[in-house]
C-alpha cells in the first residue's frame, strides 16, 4: 500500500495544478514528418490477440488490489457533460473529488487524503468548478473546440479555448476534426492542432481523437502521432458520445505511438481513455496494460486519466469490501 509520506509528495505535486509536467519539458511540438506519419501501421489482429488475453493473465489481489484501485482515482478525471448540468452538480462532483471516497475507509487504509486527478466540465461550469476547488490542488478541464462534433466554426473554436483558459480551466481537452483524419489530410490535421496548442497557452491540451469515427487503428496510429507533433500534451481517445469509445486495442495502439514519440524526442505525452471504463475491473487492466507499455512513470496523473464518472462508485465499493470483506450497496457511495 502506499505509505502517508508517498501520499503527501503526490498531493504536493498536484497543488501546482497549473500546467507543468514535474519538471520536465512540456511538448512543444515539431515539425511534420510525413515519412514517420505515413510509416505508421497497424496489425489488428495481432492487437486485438495482445489485449484479449491481458484481463485473465494479470490479477492482483487484497492488499495489492486495493492499492492500485487507490491509485485508479488519483488518475480520474471526474466528468459531467450532460446538458442538465447545473451549478449545484458541479459543486457536489467537486466535493467528491475533494474527498473521494468515506474518511473512515480512508483511515483504515492508513491514508491521510486522496483526491481525484481532475475535474472535467463544459465551458460554462468553468468558473463554478474552479470556485468550488480553490485550495485544493485539483486541476479543472474544459471540453472545448465545438465539443463533442466538432464542427463550429474554426473561430468559435479557438474563442471557446481562450474563454476557458481565461475562467480558469488549467487543462483543455479539445476535439479534432475527424474529416481530416478519413479524408488523409494530415496537414490539416497538423495545422489545426498547432493553432490549438498555441491557443491554450499555459493549460494543458488533451487532444480527443474519437477513435471510434476514424474508421481503423492505422489512422487511429497516425493521428496519434500528428497530434502528438502538432504539441499536445495528452491524447484521448473518446468524448465519451461516440458509440464506440476507449477500447483495450485502441489503447495499445495509443500506448505504442506515445512510446515511439518519447523514444525519438525524449517527450513523455500523456495518455487518456475515455468512455466505457465503469467498473473497477476494467480500470485495474487499463493501469496494467500502461504499465507492460509505458513503464511506472506513466502511473501518475501528469501522464495518465481515466475520463469517467461512473467508475469512482464502483472502486470505491471494491475498497469497502477491502475493508470490511462485504459488499456495500451503491447508494452508500454517492457520486453527485
Amino acid at each position: 500500500m502506499p505509505t502517508k509520506s508517498e501520499s503527501g509528495t503526490a498531493l504536493a505535486r498536484k497543488e501546482a495544478h497549473l500546467p507543468q509536467i514535474r519538471g520536465e519539458a512540456r511538448n512543444p511540438g515539431m515539425e511534420l514528418d510525413m515519412d514517420w506519419v505515413m510509416r505508421a501501421q497497424a496489425n489488428t489482429s495481432a492487437i486485438e490477440r495482445r489485449t484479449a488475453t491481458l484481463p485473465g493473465r494479470r490479477s492482483v489481489k487484497k492488499a495489492y488490489q486495493a492499492a492500485w484501485l487507490v491509485k485508479a482515482i488519483s488518475l480520474i478525471d471526474l466528468t459531467t457533460l450532460s446538458g442538465d448540468d447545473t451549478p449545484g452538480r458541479v459543486r457536489r462532483l467537486c466535493a467528491k473529488a475533494r474527498q473521494p471516497v468515506r474518511a473512515d475507509l480512508l483511515a483504515a487504509l492508513g491514508l491521510d487524503r486522496l483526491t481525484t486527478g481532475a475535474v472535467c466540465v463544459y465551458h460554462e461550469m468553468v468558473p463554478t468548478a474552479v470556485e468550488a476547488l480553490k485550495g485544493s490542488g485539483v486541476p479543472v478541464a474544459a471540453v472545448s473546440t465545438g465539443f463533442p462534433a466538432g464542427l463550429s466554426p474554426f473561430a468559435l473554436r479557438l474563442a471557446e479555448i481562450g474563454q476557458s483558459v481565461q475562467a480558469g480551466a488549467a487543462e483543455i481537452d479539445i476535439v479534432i476534426s475527424r474529416r481530416h483524419v478519413l479524408t488523409g489530410n494530415w496537414q490539416a490535421l497538423y495545422d489545426e492542432m498547432r493553432e490549438f496548442r498555441a491557443a491554450c497557452g499555459a493549460a494543458h491540451v488533451k487532444a480527443i481523437l474519437a477513435t471510434g469515427e476514424l474508421g481503423s487503428l492505422r489512422n487511429v496510429a497516425r493521428a496519434s502521432l500528428v497530434c502528438m507533433m502538432g504539441g499536445a500534451d495528452f491524447i484521448k481517445t473518446s468524448t465519451g458520445k461516440e458509440s464506440v469509445n476507449a477500447t483495450l486495442p485502441v489503447s495499445l495502439v495509443m500506448m505504442r505511438a506515445i512510446r515511439e514519440f518519447e523514444a525519438r524526442t525524449g517527450i513523455k505525452i500523456g495518455y487518456k481513455p475515455a468512455g466505457g471504463i465503469s467498473t473497477a475491473k476494467d480500470a485495474l487492466t487499463y493501469l496494467m496494460l500502461l504499465k507492460e507499455e509505458l513503464g511506472r512513470r506513466w502511473l501518475e496523473p501528469d501522464l495518465f486519466r481515466f475520463g469517467a464518472s461512473s467508475l469512482l462508485g464502483d472502486i470505491e465499493r471494491q475498497l469497502e469490501h477491502h475493508v470490511t470483506g462485504a459488499y456495500s450497496a451503491s447508494y452508500r457511495h454517492p457520486l453527485a
